[in-house]
């Protein structure tokens, strides 16, 4: 891994997964009147740290292992604070509360990623 990688891997993976996180979280409120829909979620912790473990040297290939709850890429489903009976676990108000934390975070990890190509910027340039 070259010193680039190294320094915006795990952040770009981040904003790849809080991206994918807001899609899903966008199609749980598209889908809140939908019989017998299932809200879900990422595992946002569980990936990040999956994604960090992925680059950790290993001496025999069994060393690290994957949770195996992950075989769907962190894909969750959330249990509802309150059954509806038609069957569908979306509660709007929950789920647009967590779409903005969620794109409040999405633009904390660009503004990471923008301060450290600003660094690199000026290091490059000798400032």
């Amino acid at each position: 891994m070259n010193m680039i990688d190294k320094t915006f891997d795990t952040h770009e993976r981040a904003l790849a997964y809080r991206g994918q996180r807001m899609e899903i979280l966008a199609k749980n409120i598209a889908n809140a009147d939908t019989p017998n829909f299932k809200a879900q979620d990422l595992d946002f912790r569980q990936l990040l740290q999956g994604a960090q473990e992925s680059n950790l040297q290993t001496t025999k290939p069994g060393h690290t292992t994957q949770n195996p709850e992950d075989g769907r890429n962190g894909l969750k489903y959330r249990v509802p604070y309150n059954t509806s009976f038609d069957g569908n676990t979306v509660e709007l108000p929950v789920e647009q509360a967590k779409y903005g934390q969620y794109a409040a975070d999405y633009q904390t990890t660009l503004s990471i990623l923008e301060a450290r190509i600003g660094g690199i910027r000026k290091a490059l340039r000798g400032e």
